[in-house]
């Protein structure tokens, strides 16, 4: 057991995850687990970033995973959970269109992008409840958002658009609880998935902005940069 705060971050051995995580141990001293689908590649980017980052096996599109995270692994070690955070995403899918799309590829996407979010809340859930300040991010984008919302990136804008309505629905069922739920867009950033954009470490801030946020902080809300942005 650690009197360091406890966060999970999702696909997090490269790109916003691996920055999230860094952030989160580095500035902010908190112990962070760094899912990763492949744990070897979890290893290397854990012990590339130092701080006492701990590597955790986690596909969040497979739920026999997902609850072997947190049954062998998260509640027998730590038995509470601080933060999570949201980070695993796929196919960002600027090929397709909605009206002649690959459902089966589609339906991969939101098995990761909203349904491997919707299950790792519900098993972390009972862990965030015996932790401190607890919060939940489920890393968004603007493609997701339906204020400006045009045609492109079927599979993964309607899954976005679908993990904030999750978001909304979360926050307000937790919220009497004090656990702040949220969703942030990191913006186009110049990881593997968006092809290029701003800096990795400007898109995470905004990410660990929402994970450490003080009591009397938002909820339910949309976020780039620590700033307001239309659903």
């Amino acid at each position: 057991m650690t009197n360091q705060r406890i966060a999970l971050v999702t696909g997090a051995n490269r790109g916003i995850g691996k920055e999230v995580a860094r952030q989160l141990a580095r500035d902010h001293g908190v112990k962070v687990l760094l899912g990763s689908r492949n744990l070897d590649k979890g290893h290397r980017a854990a012990d590339e970033i130092g701080y006492g980052v701990e590597a955790l096996q986690l596909d969040v599109s497979n739920p026999d995973s997902v609850a072997a995270a947190f049954i062998l692994k998260i509640e027998p070690s730590y038995g509470r959970l601080d933060i999570l955070v949201n980070n695993a995403g796929v196919d960002y899918d600027t090929d397709q269109q909605a009206h002649c799309a690959d459902l089966h590829r589609v339906r991969r996407a939101f098995d990761t992008n909203l349904f491997g979010a919707w299950d790792t809340i519900i098993a972390a859930t009972p862990l965030l409840r015996r932790g401190e300040s607890a919060r939940i991010v489920n890393v968004s984008s603007g493609s997701g958002a339906l204020s400006d919302m045009s045609g492109g990136t079927a599979g993964y804008g309607v899954s976005k658009a679908a993990l904030n309505a999750l978001t909304i629905k979360t926050a307000a069922e937790l919220k009497h609880e004090g656990i702040l739920v949220n969703a942030v867009c990191p913006g186009w950033v110049a990881t593997d998935m968006g092809g290029g954009g701003r800096p990795v470490s400007e898109g995470a801030r905004g990410v660990v902005w929402a994970a450490t946020l003080p009591n009397n902080g938002p909820t339910g809300g949309f976020f780039r940069d620590g700033a307001p942005i239309e659903w």
